[in-house]
């Protein structure tokens, strides 16, 4: 579902709605558009039972072009003769990909800032990398997440 496709509905669905996308792109680019890095996935079906051993295994080697693999069966488990791996990759964002990753730096730290004071009011919650353009983990987005409800339902 596109948010921005029924803003409207979404919008009056609620007393308060959480917007995860991008900050910028919700505020109609006002203080112009913000910078952010993308991924690419290369997915592969394997006829071996275990290729790596876990779910995610990362890698930081300049001279290995990904940044991890994930083998999804170990997600869940599965017993299987085969496996299904997805390779990430960084890629340079431009307008219609995916944004993943938000990229922090002076001048994007300026242009957050002024759509930060935006959000004053609203009945909007703003919350995720995105939203929020900030580097999160996932223990810490959980702990933004928490906290949030904690201040809106305390």
């Amino acid at each position: 579902t596109d948010f921005f496709d029924n803003r409207e509905q979404w919008e009056n669905m609620a007393d308060k709605v959480l917007f995860t996308g991008k900050i910028d792109q919700y505020f109609d680019y006002e203080y112009g558009q913000l910078e952010y890095r993308s991924l690419w996935f290369e997915h592969e079906t394997l006829q071996t039972e275990n290729y790596q051993g876990n779910a995610v295994v990362n890698y930081n080697d300049a001279n290995v072009p990904y940044t991890r693999i994930i083998e999804h069966k170990h997600f869940e488990f599965t017993k299987s003769d085969h496996t299904v791996i997805t390779r990430e990759y960084p890629q340079e964002w431009t307008p219609g990909r995916e944004a993943y990753y938000p990229v922090n730096d002076e001048v994007n730290q300026k242009i957050y800032t002024q759509y930060e004071k935006l959000k004053a009011g609203s009945n909007t919650l703003f919350g995720g990398r995105l939203a929020e353009y900030k580097y999160y983990d996932m223990h810490q987005i959980i702990g933004s997440a928490l906290s949030l409800v904690k201040k809106e339902f305390a």
